[in-house]
Parts: C-alpha cells; sequence; structure tokens
C-alpha cells in the first residue's frame, strides 16, 4: 500500500531567531537563534529528506527528479514549493521578492509568491505589509531619505490571521510572531531595511535597493481573499487562498474527517493537536493507520487518492496551483 512521505525538517538559524521551534514543536534545534523550520524543501539550501518506507533516507529533490510519477507526472525541473514555520523572536528585515521572470533573469531560480498563516503573536505584534509611495520616484526617494515611518504599512496581528504575499509586495514579520509559511521553491530575498543591524562578522547586513525598487509593485494593493470554510460537524475545512503557485487550506479535524486526492499532491503540516491518518487503497478498500502529531509534516502523493484523519488536530494543507 501506498504510503505518505514523511519528511525530517532543516533548521535555519537566523539574527532574528529563537528558541520557540523547540519549546512549541519540540525540534532539536542547532542554536538558541533558530529562526526557520524548512519542513517541506527540495531547496538547495535546505532539502528534506524522507523518514519511513521504500524511499525512506532519499531527499526530496531526489524524488521529484527520478519518481515524477508520486507527482502525478507534474512539469517542471524543480519542486515548487516550500513550507516553512518561522520563528520571529526579533523583527524580520523589510523585504520583497521578484516574480518569475525577474528572479530567473537576475537570480537563477523562481520567483517567490508567498503566504502567511499566523499560528501565535505576541499582544500588539505587528506586520509590515505594504507601503505607501505612489510613485517609483516616491518610493525611492522615501527610502534614500529613511522616511520608514512615512513609507512602510504596519498591521495589527493575531494568532489564526492569514495573509497573502505576492511577489512585489514590501513586508516583513514583526517580533512575537510565529507563522506558517506557504511559499514558491525560492530563497531570493531582497533587502529594503533592516534597522541598521549587524551581522555575525560585525557589519551591516547587505541590502539591495534598486533590485527592491525593480521589483516592487507601486502603489500597493491588498489582495483579495475569498475564504470559503464549509463544515462537517464538529470538523471543517476551510479555504485560505488558490493562486496559480499554490492552494492553501486549514483542516481542522474532531473527530474524524475524509479526504480524496484533488490535485497531483498534497503537503501537510500539522500545527496542533495528535491523531492518526488513514490511507486507505482505492481498489482493495484496505486501511493502513499512521501516528501524526504537532510538528509533523508529509507529503500525500498522487497514488494516494482517499485517506481519513482521526483525533483532535489543526492541520494546515497545500497542492500545487495551475502554474506550480
Amino acid at each position: 500500500m501506498e504510503q505518505p512521505l514523511f519528511l525530517t525538517p532543516v533548521l535555519q538559524e537566523k539574527i532574528w531567531g529563537g528558541e520557540k521551534l523547540n519549546t512549541v514543536f519540540g525540534y532539536d534545534l542547532p542554536s538558541d537563534k533558530t529562526g526557520e523550520c524548512w519542513a517541506v524543501s527540495a531547496h538547495p539550501n535546505g532539502t528534506c529528506t524522507v523518514e519511513n518506507g521504500p524511499y525512506k533516507g532519499q531527499r526530496l529533490d531526489t524524488l521529484w527528479a527520478e519518481h515524477r510519477e508520486l507527482f502525478g507526472n507534474a512539469k517542471g525541473d524543480v519542486f515548487p514549493l516550500l513550507t516553512k514555520i518561522l520563528d520571529a523572536a526579533d523583527d524580520l528585515s523589510v523585504q520583497v521578492h521578484p516574480d518569475d521572470a525577474y528572479g530567473m533573469k537576475h537570480e537563477g531560480e523562481l520567483g517567490k509568491t508567498e503566504c502567511w498563516y499566523v499560528i501565535a503573536a505576541d499582544e500588539g505584534a505587528e506586520i509590515i505589509y505594504g507601503h505607501h509611495a505612489k510613485s517609483k520616484e516616491e518610493l525611492e526617494a522615501m527610502i534614500k531619505e529613511g522616511r520608514w515611518d512615512d513609507l512602510l504599512r504596519r498591521v495589527k496581528v493575531k494568532a489564526g490571521d492569514f495573509f497573502h504575499v505576492p511577489s512585489g509586495t514590501i513586508h516583513a514579520i514583526g517580533a512575537g510572531i510565529m507563522i506558517l509559511e506557504t511559499q514558491q521553491s525560492s530563497d531570493t530575498t531582497y533587502r529594503v531595511y533592516d534597522y541598521d543591524r549587524k551581522g555575525d562578522d560585525g557589519k551591516p547586513r547587505e541590502l539591495h535597493i534598486q533590485q527592491s525598487v525593480d521589483v516592487t509593485t507601486i502603489p500597493h494593493v491588498d489582495p483579495t481573499l475569498s475564504i470559503k470554510e464549509t463544515s462537517f460537524g464538529d470538523s471543517s475545512i476551510t479555504e485560505y487562498v488558490k493562486t496559480p503557485f499554490f492552494n492553501v487550506y486549514e483542516w481542522k479535524v474532531s473527530g474524524m474527517l475524509d479526504f480524496k486526492q484533488n490535485s497531483l499532491y498534497t503537503i501537510v503540516s500539522v500545527i496542533e493537536g495528535a491523531g492518526n491518518i488513514v490511507i486507505i487503497d482505492d481498489a482493495t478498500k484496505e486501511e493502513e493507520s499512521y501516528e501524526i502529531s504537532k510538528g509533523t509534516h508529509f507529503i500525500l502523493p498522487y497514488t494516494i487518492k482517499n485517506w481519513r484523519i482521526e483525533g483532535d488536530l489543526q492541520i494546515i494543507a497545500s497542492e500545487p496551483g495551475e502554474e506550480a
């Protein structure tokens, strides 16, 4: 019987990171400044490996290259999505990401459209989401003059909020926020402003002003969200966003809930609770159960068509969009 692909996350140290990836999710951290858990990734800067089954020990990028049937024979040279959990103990740099055309031309990799589910946020915590410049000239002038309070748009957040962050959006996660991020598989970030912080080498971290001006969407317009929640007794499925790159959902399971594969593959991250996923063989109707709990991440490949989740769990799931 086909099995889920359970993955070993890759932990990344960051100047703004903390210890909550250990205290909240139980991961073994490389330091007390661990900012990111790359939970489902085939990116060369942090590639996950499979923990179970016939592909145990194999890297996700290798599976994509050699066993494309697991992913519905999806197109593309690289696995297109990346799921992270971020712990912002301090403010992240103010940044912006390119679209695919600019990213491929200048960086040799995909651009980055992303989205955030806020797992937790301290009282009064804020993100930077967009800007107030009306033209490229005004954007350049406000950056040059350091008029950050005039330029940057601040938004207070709380647990359960969701934000779509298309390429070209100036943004930053603020201190005291933990998010699950679904994004294109890219590690290209252009820093607009970094609070004059110094890196480990004692020097100010690099900024990318010209690239930032090149790729920023002006004026900023909030993307329209059409959030749809469907209840199934005490359980529910919420569709947060459908984009050309990814579709993102929240599954809240209280008891049990049945699912069908509606895409080439499905990425699953458990952010709260514990229970089981039961894989149902499409032909024989035989079942096989796997324990899942907070901090578990896995891919349900194309070859798995039906499954059931049992227990009390909160899950963020994603699948590739039409262009992924």
